[in-house]
């Protein structure tokens, strides 16, 4: 398990949405420094928040801020894409960008940054998932986010032997500007962000943070079509 109190933490798409709340849910549990990024350059008059620009479809950009936050003790990969491209008739350079942003994103900071948290004592990798990782309907995004659910758990096992936690974190809906034309009940920002951490500082490998997510898990070992959900058909 691993406190948040006086760590340093980088939290991708930190600038909005629920990236934000987990700046402020980390600062209000002690957090020593906050590296919050963004796509594009941004301030935070805080002073224990750091803006960083950073670009997760870029391993140049990735790699820049990797030699710069060489201080970081826990990683929230929490940057994300939700793009309308059903795979048979969307668009498929929307789910290319899809699969690049969610699955391949993650998988560069978790590379850039794996030597980092070495150094400093393994510390923790918290990536974002959804409850859509394991039910179709959801077009790319939901096969992007079952994609990132396979890497993340196999990153737990090659980061085992330098000590890092690796969290995965299963979330519906929340009310974010990302789904703001979905017509569902919506938990908010902060109370994922407070649940999320939690988990973190519990010990947990995967967070459940709400009861549909509970309940999806739990269908997992049932026939697999009772996994649709009418999302983006």
């Amino acid at each position: 398990m691993v406190a948040v109190a006086d760590k340093v933490v980088l939290v991708t798409g930190g600038r909005r949405g629920l990236g934000a709340a987990l700046v402020d849910e980390l600062l209000a549990r002690g957090a020593r420094k906050v590296y919050a990024t963004a796509r594009s350059a941004h301030t935070d008059e805080r002073p224990e928040v750091v803006s960083a620009e950073l670009e997760v479809r870029s391993a140049a950009s990735v790699a820049a801020l990797a030699e710069v936050a060489t201080d970081v003790d826990i990683v929230f990969n929490n940057a994300g894409i939700l793009l309308p491209a059903p795979l048979l008739t969307g668009d498929l350079d929307d789910a290319t960008t899809t699969f690049d942003v969610n699955v391949f994103g993650p998988l560069r900071v978790a590379r850039a940054f794996a030597p980092v948290l070495a150094a400093n004592g393994g510390g923790a990798l918290v990536n974002m998932h959804s409850v859509l990782s394991w039910m179709s309907g959801a077009g790319a995004y939901g096969a992007s986010k079952a994609a990132a659910w396979s890497v993340t758990n196999t990153l737990r096992g090659e980061l085992a032997g330098q000590k890092t936690q690796v969290v995965g974190v299963h979330a519906g809906f929340i009310d974010t500007e990302m789904v703001s034309a979905v017509d569902l009940p919506k938990a908010t920002p902060a109370d994922i962000a407070a649940r999320i951490v939690d988990g973190l500082e519990a010990g947990a490998t995967e967070v459940l943070t709400d009861d549909v997510t509970v309940a999806a898990k739990a269908a997992l070992s049932g026939p697999v079509e009772d996994l649709a959900f009418p999302f983006a058909r």
